[in-house]
């Protein structure tokens, strides 16, 4: 048997100040040891995470999701690592059913609890880019009575051993944001270590509520998705991304900048500038000044 003890949870803030207390008080009641790592928050997430009694690791720039979760990870000396997001709120035994699960089948890869969303709905993530498409079934997918195995769960929030996590090479440090957890999810699958979905335990995730808006945030964000779509893409030799919605995303964005539409303009001139910058052999890193692996 597994107890909290053997579990250190791996919160990443980028100016999550206003979320973290609530999801850090959440992990505290179920007495789990927390590491914070602060990628470079202009705001006061360090001081609010310590004044919470979790550990901070502090990273002089900012290291995306993936990369941020693997300095957390690589200091933490317990079995298990939690990820979890500063926006989610961990339900009362979810740590302990995980655990419970955990026991019962050893073989999987990581365990993820039932995500719910803000009004109530249950959360199964029924698609990914890297699994099979007669698993890919959006808005078919079905919340199991029991532990399933699942080809992708979401990176917002599981447990994992951390020695698989390093035998396996963690998270794509190529990757800045986006897509990093199925790219995860199919690296364990290839090792024949599933993701477990446990639906006794649940959180609640209060989607894109992780960091403060700042400007030109939709910008970057979408300029991440699109690269990650390519760079994984051609990791596992897919199809690259259509030059269809290339060209659709361009319209998009030259509509919504003669009509003054200054979010939707971001949206759509993102993706593009991600796209080409792929094409064009530009990294995610360079974009963020990074280079290398950041642990």
């Amino acid at each position: 048997m597994f107890s909290a003890a053997d579990v250190t949870a791996i919160v990443v803030a980028y100016n999550s100040a206003a979320m973290l207390p609530a999801c850090l008080a959440d992990l505290a009641a179920a007495n789990v040891a927390v590491i914070v790592v602060d990628n470079a928050s202009h705001d006061d997430s360090a001081s609010v995470a310590r004044a919470a009694g979790a550990q901070v690791v502090r990273s002089p720039h900012n290291q995306g999701y993936g990369r941020g979760n693997g300095l957390g990870i690589a200091a933490a000396r317990t079995r298990f690592v939690l990820i979890c997001n500063p926006d989610l709120l961990v339900g009362r035994g979810a740590i302990a059913a995980l655990l419970d699960a955990a026991v019962l089948f050893p073989e999987a890869g990581l365990l993820a609890p039932l995500l719910i969303e803000p009004d109530g709905r249950r959360f199964v993530p029924a698609r990914s880019l890297l699994s099979p498409d007669h698993l890919n079934q959006a808005g078919k997918a079905l919340v199991p009575e029991g532990p399933a195995s699942i080809p992708f769960v979401s990176g917002a929030c599981f447990l994992i051993e951390k020695a698989l996590f390093d035998a396996v090479g963690g998270f794509d440090p190529d990757i800045f944001l986006f897509y990093e957890d199925d790219d995860l999810c199919r690296r364990l699958m290839d090792l024949g270590r599933a993701p477990l979905l446990v639906p006794a335990a649940t959180a609640v995730h209060q989607r894109g509520a992780s960091s403060a808006p700042v400007p030109g945030q939709r910008f970057r964000t979408r300029w991440h998705g699109a690269w990650s779509e390519a760079h994984v893409r051609a990791k596992y030799g897919l199809p690259p991304p259509s030059q269809v919605k290339l060209w659709w995303n361009r319209i998009r964005a030259w509509l919504n900048a003669a009509l003054m539409r200054k979010s939707d303009h971001e949206r759509y001139a993102g993706s593009v500038a991600g796209a080409l910058a792929y094409q064009r052999g530009e990294t995610a890193l360079a974009r963020e000044g990074l280079s290398g692996k950041p642990y």
